[in-house]
């Protein structure tokens, strides 16, 4: 017999399969020897009272049921003839390869267009961006195969309640090379270390069943005939034919300019800028775990999460990166923007957050006048300041968060985990008054719910700007279309509906779904 069991333990006991095993015969009242297997399918951490314990749901296998197996199953792919309807997919981050891969399972064949680079030849320019200050406008910590998630901790974490979604991606990322924990975990967590091998085997997956994947191939128009899109054509001057499945991810400011000057109809969508802020790791354990002692043997690398409202507005944690690091994540020239990441092991000695306050269009004076790219212009804006504030150089403005919330520079600096170094600034002075004013209350209150976190201890770095797409390309909420434009399907981050691996990777999914309804019911 095969049943599940929910337990309620301490880490040791989550830690030790012995252990756990006699914990489930006292639950289900039976002897320990007629238990013949189990295997944890469920797992979260319960830090909410001073003893920290692990809720789980263990599947054991009793009777004539001798192991419990796997609780997923393959998912196949078979080879799309060449002859199958094309689809074109502008960007190889989550949204457009989980696109390619759903493609497949259709039918369909994906023709995946990336202006970006392979995720190795990624790592070295992401190495060459913090050693030399050098970024590369096509290929960089947002750009290039994988998108900004690539390297940026391999959260999976989200909030969509389509369950069914979440499980098939996860599934296919397991699948293809992540650890099973990420089934298992409440908070699944791959590591920037790990991801990149798993995108290299969707992408032989992909290429394998008869679909394509072109790097430094950057899309410059769309072609427009009769109010449908055709295909794109691209900057080395080639063109592709198909419906069009547009996922360039959140920083795709010149395809935002070309929508644009094609009339393709777009809208500014609020965002949220702040900072990253940066707490010893030690001390973050600390707090969550109510132990002086820290995490200790048996727990991960705590993690936080905190919103408020001040004035109307969200001030946020976003992604938070455990045990991780802070990377420099500019696109282009002229701008100091920051990011975190955490490999599989989050064994830094920090942990960094995003602490952002929520935008909305016209909340920042003097700007407006951009139309629909309101929003982008305040991002550059502001990247740019930051980036003459360092000099003109990726070395990135920083101070003390007690320091910041009493309005008053740092003497000194701690040491910090941004690779191309800190320096000492009035980030309560670069910031704009509606940004800085709010993150000051904003962690006040964050202090009175977790006293110790306002500490001098932790720094802020700055800036934390592409939290999001500043623009929303509008579709049909049932088809998925553009509310205009016959197959053009935005997707994902970058078309302002998704927020993470996950989400925009079923948003991919369910573009493609809704061409391939349209061509059956054509």
């Amino acid at each position: 017999m095969i049943e599940d069991v929910s337990l309620r333990v301490s880490p040791p006991v989550a830690a030790d399969n012995q252990r756990l095993k006699s914990e489930v015969a006292l639950k289900i009242k039976r002897n320990l020897q007629e238990i013949n297997d189990l295997r944890i399918v469920r797992r979260s951490i319960d830090a909410r009272q001073k003893n920290v314990m692990i809720n789980l749901t263990v599947r054991i296998a009793t009777g004539d049921d001798p192991v419990v197996t796997a609780p997923y199953s393959r998912i196949e792919f078979e080879k799309v003839p060449e002859s199958a309807p094309t689809v074109v997919i502008v960007g190889a981050g989550p949204a457009g390869l989980f696109a390619a891969l759903k493609a497949i399972r259709l039918g369909l064949r994906p023709i995946v267009l990336e202006r970006g680079h392979d995720v190795d030849t990624r790592r070295v320019e992401l190495a060459r961006i913090s050693r030399e200050g050098n970024v590369d406008a096509e290929s960089n910590y947002c750009f290039g195969e994988g998108g900004a998630g690539a390297y940026s901790d391999g959260k999976l974490f989200t909030r969509s309640k389509k369950r069914g979604n979440v499980d098939e991606i996860l599934q296919l990322l397991h699948q293809h090379g992540a650890s099973e924990s990420i089934l298992i975990d409440s908070h699944p967590h791959i590591g920037s270390d790990k991801l990149p091998d798993v995108i290299k085997n969707i992408r032989e997956t992909i290429r394998s069943c008869g679909g394509e994947v072109h790097f430094g191939t950057k899309v410059n128009g769309l072609k427009i005939a009769d109010g449908k899109v055709t295909g794109v054509s691209t900057a080395d001057g080639r063109e592709f034919n198909g419906a069009v499945i547009l996922a360039t991810g959140h920083s795709a400011r010149d395809v935002y300019r070309f929508l644009h000057r094609q009339g393709v109809e777009i809208e500014a969508k609020g965002l949220a800028i702040g900072v990253r802020l940066e707490h010893p790791q030690q001390l973050i354990d600390r707090l969550q775990y109510h132990s002086r002692e820290g995490r200790g043997k048996y727990l991960p690398a705590a993690e936080y999460s905190f919103v408020t409202q001040v004035d109307g507005r969200g001030v946020y944690s976003f992604c938070m990166c455990p045990g991780g690091v802070i990377v420099p994540a500019m696109s282009g020239p002229f701008q100091s923007v920051v990011n975190g990441m955490s490999a599989s092991a989050r064994a830094s000695q920090w942990s960094n957050s995003g602490m952002v306050v929520e935008l909305h269009p016209g909340d920042i004076p003097g700007h407006g006048d951009e139309g629909p790219l309101e929003m982008l212009a305040l991002q550059e804006e502001l990247e740019r300041k930051f980036y003459e504030a360092s000099g003109e150089s990726i070395n990135a403005p920083a101070q003390r968060m007690g320091d910041f919330v009493k309005g008053v520079a740092s003497v000194d600096l701690p040491r910090s985990s941004y690779p191309a170094g800190i320096h000492a600034d009035r980030l309560d002075q670069l910031l704009p008054p509606e940004i800085s004013r709010r993150l000051q209350e904003g962690f006040r209150h964050f202090d009175r719910k977790c006293r110790g976190f306002l500490s001098n201890e932790a720094i802020l770095v700055g800036l934390e700007s592409r939290t999001s797409s500043p623009v929303r390309i509008p579709r049909d909420k049932i088809n998925f279309s553009h509310i205009v434009l016959e197959d053009l399907y935005p997707a994902g981050e970058g078309a302002g509906y998704a927020g993470g691996i996950v989400s925009a990777a079923i948003d991919g999914e369910r573009c493609v779904e809704a061409y391939y309804a349209k061509l059956m019911n054509n």
